[in-house]
């Protein structure tokens, strides 16, 4: 396979002109769209006009501003096409409606995000009688034995949320391949790092909330993947993001697709943060999970499987054992030490933090918590790139050493304490 350049590929798709010759496109706030001759509107609604060729009916429907942004997204996973939607849930809920119906089956990674669980394991189950039986994405033998004739998904994260395991994905592919199985991967913490669709997945979503749009401003999501899928999506009778209504506003879409051009300049330096943060974390004998270090159990898989020049993510987890220990951490590096902000999300230019085990993963039950490798004190932090690293790794330094970094339940075994912590 061919080296893929993410950003070159944007750059190809990024040619549209402003309505009035403006560097940036026009944003397109109609609600509904005329048509010059009466029946193009049969057309368009029996889906054989659609925005391919011009031809939009109503916002709700396509949108010409949102549809761009679509396959800028596109063109950033090697896709086909793409859409967006109003969050990032929606954009999963919309990929897994379209692939399933009443009596289905889905196949899940263990360790997903605890909306996507809660998705999974709760609603879809009770509102729409499909199951998911869930397993460790690493097991591929087990990954193949739970799959059943009545499966048409395989589900995971390129990197898993909160534990940053890394799924294999081409293996993931063959399985799904081999049983006529649809292999959709939740890409949100991975963009440019990872290309999936070129890797073998058939759909790729996202929370574009995240790193993509990098401000914490913006809730959004898209899925991308074959151009009957996403025309599907949309159907005027049957399509989940048409017929649910998740719609992005095109003036948010606008904003997103300003900040694609950049997206691979911060994507490389939370990548190179987090990288310096995990590095010397390990060296003080924390317990520290980051795929860009040696020990991490899916080091080589990672560096195999992403594109070059962008690191290993933005992402590091520390686990302190308890939650009381991954509390104290957090209020001393935010009230204290102006470190970063206690907050759910991620990709963010300033550092966010969370216990996992508490937040963004409590919708899972302490078994099922236990289950997928994230323990009550795990801290996860999404690196950003605001004030210097070294005035950040001198406030990370001093929270810990205020903490204590000595041997406890968070320490790794046999690394010396740090000089100068505290028993």
């Amino acid at each position: 396979m061919k080296p893929f350049d993410p950003i070159e590929s944007l750059a190809r798709v990024r040619h549209e002109f402003g309505e009035h010759g403006g560097v940036n496109r026009s944003i397109e706030a109609s609600t509904t769209f005329t048509v010059m001759h009466a029946d193009t509107m049969p057309e368009i609604f029996h889906g054989h006009l659609g925005p391919e060729r011009g031809c939009y009916l109503y916002g709700r429907h396509f949108n010409p501003t949102v549809y761009a942004l679509g396959r800028e997204i596109a063109a950033l996973e090697g896709a086909e096409t793409g859409y967006c939607a109003s969050s990032g849930m929606a954009a999963i809920s919309a990929a897994l409606l379209q692939c399933c119906s009443t009596g289905d089956h889905i196949v899940s990674s263990r360790t997903v995000y605890g909306g996507t669980f809660a998705l999974l394991r709760e609603l879809l189950p009770a509102k729409a009688g499909i199951s998911t039986t869930f397993v460790d994405a690493w097991d591929f033998d087990a990954v193949a034995r739970a799959i059943t004739p009545r499966t048409r998904v395989l589900y995971a994260e390129t990197m898993s949320n909160p534990t940053l395991r890394i799924a294999d994905i081409p293996r993931l592919a063959r399985i799904a391949r081999a049983r006529d199985v649809n292999l959709i991967i939740d890409n949100t913490f991975c963009p440019l790092l990872v290309s999936p669709i070129r890797l073998g997945a058939d759909i790729v979503c996202h929370s574009l909330t995240k790193f993509i749009n990098g401000a914490s401003d913006i809730i959004a999501g898209a899925v991308v993947g074959p151009a009957e899928f996403i025309t599907g999506l949309m159907d005027l009778h049957t399509g989940p993001l048409m017929l649910l209504g998740p719609t992005m506003d095109p003036r948010v879409a606008f904003d997103i697709s300003l900040r694609l051009p950049h997206l691979g300049l911060r994507m490389a330096e939370h990548g190179r943060r987090a990288q310096v943060f995990a590095e010397r974390l390990h060296e003080r004998g924390l317990n520290v999970t980051y795929p860009g270090l040696p020990d991490h159990p899916d080091h080589e898989l990672m560096a195999r499987l992403s594109n070059p020049g962008y690191g290993f993510g933005g992402i590091l987890t520390i686990d302190l054992g308890t939650t009381e220990r991954a509390f104290a951490l957090m209020e001393r590096l935010q009230n204290e030490m102006k470190f970063g902000y206690m907050a759910v999300s991620l990709g963010y230019f300033d550092t966010l933090m969370s216990c996992s085990a508490s937040s963004t993963s409590s919708e899972m039950s302490e078994e099922d918590l236990a289950r997928a490798g994230i323990s009550p004190g795990l801290v996860r932090l999404s690196i950003g790139y605001t004030g210097t690293l070294e005035q950040r790794w001198a406030q990370m330094d001093r929270a810990l050493r205020e903490l204590g970094t000595a041997r406890g339940p968070y320490h790794r075994a046999g690394v010396a304490a740090a000089p100068g912590s505290q028993p």
